[in-house]
């Protein structure tokens, strides 16, 4: 893999229960409305569970997700291809942690900053 050596590690606040984070992390027609500007390959279960594979596409770069561990507050993907690494998210009322590591040329920490920004919009914007 080319690339550098990169990790990102978040903590935000949401206005969220765990139950709707849980909801949008895991049910696949949900994370694909704010995972944007990535987009997600069709044929995904309704909701992810371990050794489920997907891809992703960041323009021409395709980073292939494969889920490790669910539960039901922990999700924990294995990277591969455009990031070589893991994506761990933990999660409970009113909060939301990730973190993110792996080799890439991609600027994973501009990434990370921008989905975890994306996925609190999009919730706070289900509460209204």
């Amino acid at each position: 893999m080319f690339g550098t050596f990169q990790h990102s590690h978040l903590r935000i606040e949401v206005n969220a229960s765990e139950e709707l984070i849980r909801d949008n992390l895991l049910q696949s027609v949900n994370f694909k409305q704010w995972l944007w500007p990535q987009t997600v390959s069709d044929g995904l279960p309704a909701q992810l569970d371990t050794d489920t594979t997907f891809k992703t596409w960041l323009g021409p770069v395709v980073i292939e997700h494969t889920v490790d561990e669910v539960s039901p507050n922990h999700l924990r993907l294995i990277l591969s291809q455009g990031i070589d690494g893991f994506h761990e998210w933990y999660w409970g009322n009113g909060w939301l942690q990730s973190s993110l590591e792996g080799v890439s040329v991609l600027p994973l920490n501009a990434g990370h900053t921008l989905t975890l920004f994306r996925f609190k919009t999009f919730l706070e914007q289900l509460r209204r």
